[in-house]
């Protein structure tokens, strides 16, 4: 059955992405409906990123349609900062500012686009610190923290103005297997209470499929796969089989990198 508009939170439609006179990616059509959890992967370079920067209007499409929650992704910079505060992203560096306390951090978002009383956003802040486990640790700067830690505050920061849609840009990168099953758990937990639409782009296969409910990939320039995890895990499709068992021969070409865009 088709997903009426009011169940999709993202939809592309036959999009192509250039990056200067490069094509990225091209005859994207995705479709991913509100409170999913939607697994975007694929080996490094193949334009993941790339994808992210055109949901959150950072690179308009040369072709297509893009829409978040029914709407197309605006081109004016008043009204494309309005859109961006329905949509959270965790950045794969973090972007935490060094000198800027935790706390200070995750208010960030809140200060800029609110006129909050300070006691209200002090409050916000506890209460996003508390959901990433790291309430005592508001006054610490981010050169205190371990790579773990560091990531729940950038994810705590990234939720500051209750997005619908969070995107998830390598959220395991760098991590030791503790931190990523932490990260994770964090994400699929945060999605089902809060009601929130969770878009992850990695390529750590074996941490992010088990928590999600729609898995992409992407390669060659285009989507190659779409469907459940454990359609995923039981394709027979060549391309599919060296990117899930890290065959260095086979369809996808080992310089793809230096092609692709992230």
């Amino acid at each position: 059955m088709t997903p009426s508009v009011a169940d999709i939170a993202v939809q592309l439609s036959d999009v192509r992405l250039d990056r200067g006179r490069r094509t990225i990616l091209r005859n994207l059509s995705l479709t991913v409906p509100r409170g999913s959890i939607t697994a975007i992967l694929g080996p490094s370079g193949s334009g993941k990123s790339t994808l992210l920067s055109a949901l959150t209007g950072e690179l308009v499409p040369a072709t297509g349609d893009v829409r978040v929650f029914g709407k197309e992704i605006p081109q004016t910079s008043r009204a494309l900062l309005e859109a961006r505060k329905s949509i959270g992203v965790l950045l794969q560096g973090n972007g935490l500012l060094t000198d800027l306390t935790v706390a200070e951090n995750v208010a960030l978002p809140l200060r800029t686009h609110t006129q909050l009383p300070d006691p209200v956003l002090r409050r916000l802040v506890q209460i996003k610190l508390n959901a990433v486990g790291l309430l005592n640790a508001a006054g610490l700067f981010p050169r205190e923290l371990s790579g773990g830690m560091a990531r729940r505050v950038a994810l705590a920061r990234a939720l500051a103005l209750d997005p619908p849609l969070m995107l998830y840009d390598e959220p395991l990168t760098g991590l030791d297997p503790i931190a990523s099953g932490v990260i994770v758990s964090l994400i699929e937990r945060l999605n089902r209470s809060l009601g929130l639409t969770s878009i992850i782009v990695s390529h750590h296969v074996h941490e992010t499929l088990p928590i999600s409910d729609h898995a992409v990939v992407i390669a060659n320039a285009g989507i190659v796969f779409s469907g459940t995890p454990a359609e995923l895990e039981n394709s027979a499709d060549p391309l599919i089989r060296q990117f899930l068992h890290g065959e260095p021969d086979g369809p996808i070409a080992f310089d793809a990198a230096i092609q692709g865009g992230g």
